[in-house]
């Protein structure tokens, strides 16, 4: 895995302007739209999702973002959210999946976890199923 991998986004996301008065700021802009793009890529549906996935992946997040007072609120992601410029973050969040297309092209990445059916493995001449460690039933 690439360690760097995370800092990409921030690259697409650093000069967004943050809609927000400056007074009473807690979180930083970055932090926000990072774990909240993370989180809904992992399947979270909702605010108050997204802010447990933040807090489940804290030691991780602060591998790369500031966090300066923590994990924000679900209620701090909706009014951050409903105040940004959709049209704009759009626009940088499709610039960053682009660049990951093409700094991908050629190889498949699983974001789910789950195995492309009928995948094959043709250098081990193995299905892709057949090089998952077997669970022991209990």
């Amino acid at each position: 895995m690439d360690v760097n991998a995370p800092r990409g986004i921030l690259r697409f996301l650093a000069d967004m302007k943050d809609p927000r008065a400056k007074q009473g700021r807690r979180h930083e802009l970055l932090d926000i739209l990072v774990i909240a793009i993370c989180a809904v890529i992992c399947g979270a549906d909702g605010w108050e999702d997204v802010a447990l996935f933040g807090h489940g992946k804290h030691k991780w997040f602060a591998t790369f973002l500031r966090r300066p007072h923590g994990i924000p609120s679900h209620d701090t992601f909706g009014r951050v959210f409903a105040r940004l410029d959709p049209d704009l973050f759009e626009r940088r969040f499709l610039a960053w999946v682009t660049q990951l297309a093409k700094a991908r092209v050629g190889r498949l990445v699983a974001v789910d976890g789950q195995t492309i059916r009928r995948s094959f493995d043709t250098a081990a001449k193995k299905s892709a199923t057949a090089t998952r460690p077997k669970t022991s039933r209990v």
